[in-house]
């Protein structure tokens, strides 16, 4: 199991105004051929946190209607385990953006994965680079 990070949505599914980069491009078949996978049934695991940043980024460039399909279809599917955050976990992993001067909601996965025992994440955020036990999956 691999934990998905929220950049897998956003560059799979935002549609920025103007013309993508050769990179830009590159990410975002990348991003939708992660998710073909998870459609396809790869397990993963991600949590109410992410699902929200998805849901703020994503806001700009889906109408209401096709943003809550996507939202509820992430979270009707049997192979994507969605993670509760309380107000614990969530100061434990603001302890550990200062100590590891991350996102904190990047640290919030980290904490996630320590828990679970997971070591590989879709991401394309080379903050996790930083992260010796984490291994970041691109495509």
């Amino acid at each position: 199991m691999r934990f998905l990070d929220a950049n897998v949505f956003i560059y799979a599914y935002y549609r920025p105004g103007r013309r993508l980069s050769d990179e830009e491009r590159k990410l975002k078949e990348a991003a939708k051929g992660i998710l073909r996978r998870i459609n396809e049934g790869e397990r993963v695991i991600t949590t109410v946190v992410h699902l929200s940043e998805v849901a703020n980024i994503l806001k700009r460039g889906l109408k209401p209607g096709e943003l809550a399909e996507l939202l509820i279809g992430l979270l009707m599917r049997d192979n994507i385990e969605v993670e509760d955050v309380d107000r614990e976990l969530y100061l434990l992993a603001l302890e550990l953006s200062q100590e590891l001067e991350l996102d904190p909601n990047d640290a919030l996965a980290i904490e996630v994965m320590r828990r679970r025992g997971i070591r590989e994440i879709y991401t394309f955020d080379k903050d996790f680079d930083k992260i010796g036990e984490i291994i970041r999956v691109v495509s």
